[in-house]
Parts: C-alpha cells; sequence; structure tokens
C-alpha cells in the first residue's frame, strides 16, 4: 500500500542510514504554490524558506486568477500534475481573484479540498482570520509590516513546513 501523503524535502545530510534514505526517496516531493502580488515579498517568502532548508519547488503567481488557472487546468499556462503533491501560501489582498475567493474555490472543489492553505498575508482582521478558518485554511499567518519581523515569521513557517504531511492533490487515497 503506497502512502497519500508526502513531505518536504529535510535539509541534505552527509551521513543517512540506508532506512533513512530509503524513506526518504520513497516520499514524493511537494510543490510550494506561493500566490503573492508583491513581487519584494514572494522573493523574500522564497528565499527564507530555502534558508530554513525548504528545497523544494516553488510555482509563484501574482494574481488569484493565475493561481486558479494553474489549479483547475484553464488558460494557456502551466497545469496542476494530478497526483502530485501541493502545499499553498496565499495572499489576500490580490489582483482579478482574491485570496478569499481562490480559498473558497480550492476548498470546494473534491479533488482539491485536501490540499494544504495557509494564508500569509497582511490582514490581521479577526472577522477575515474567521472567515478564512471557516472555508477551510489550514493556518493563517499575519505579515508583519517589520521586516526582521517577517523574514523571521517566514523562517518559522519553513521550519513548520519541514515537518508537516501533505495529502496528495486528487482527494483519493491509494
Amino acid at each position: 500500500m503506497s502512502s497519500s501523503l508526502a513531505t518536504c524535502n529535510l535539509p541534505r545530510r552527509e551521513a543517512r542510514g540506508e532506512n533513512e534514505r530509503q524513506e526518504t526517496d520513497m516520499k514524493k516531493e511537494v510543490v510550494i504554490l506561493v500566490a503573492e502580488d508583491d513581487e519584494a515579498h514572494a522573493l523574500l517568502i522564497q528565499s527564507n524558506l530555502e534558508r530554513a532548508g525548504i528545497s523544494n519547488e516553488q510555482i509563484v503567481f501574482q494574481n488569484g486568477r493565475e493561481t486558479l488557472d494553474f489549479l483547475f487546468g484553464r488558460g494557456t499556462g502551466r497545469k496542476r500534475e494530478p497526483d502530485k503533491p501541493y502545499l499553498m501560501l496565499l495572499d489576500i489582498r490580490m489582483p482579478k481573484v482574491d485570496g478569499v475567493e481562490v480559498l473558497r474555490q480550492v476548498k470546494a472543489d473534491p479533488k482539491l479540498k485536501r490540499m494544504p492553505v495557509i494564508m500569509v498575508t497582511t490582514t490581521d482582521d479577526p472577522r477575515e482570520i474567521e472567515r478564512c478558518h471557516e472555508l477551510g485554511c489550514s493556518s493563517y499567518v499575519t505579515k508583519p509590516v517589520d521586516y526582521d519581523q517577517f523574514v523571521e515569521a517566514i523562517r518559522r513557517l519553513g521550519l513548520f513546513l519541514l515537518v508537516v504531511e501533505i495529502p496528495k492533490v486528487n482527494g483519493e487515497r491509494k
């Protein structure tokens, strides 16, 4: 029976035992989707996840429409691969389609609803936080305005991602 869960890649260690090597090799690599319209924030997220030891592929979307097109296979751009594990870091305030609507559509879809969605946004309105949790977000991280605090928040998020289990996107177990 194969597992339908995957983990983020752990930092490489020079000496690993055979069992540990086989376990790591059998896990599928999680693709991190970063839906963030602020290019500077997207770059900070990417670089600080890498500094935290996350070596997974990251795909950046600059608006909610691009994100939805990727996930639902619309348009002419890159498309989501079936049976691949994804995790989304989602901003709320984005052009074309906002992050709350992206979250709503993802969690309403039977094939996507198990995908972890972590809201990473400057919005700290308790009503917005509650709304995102009601729609099914996995976690909600408020981006601090201070640069150093923002870097530290993303570093801690990266450490969290090192240990979290990620289900396949198709919503089925094999």
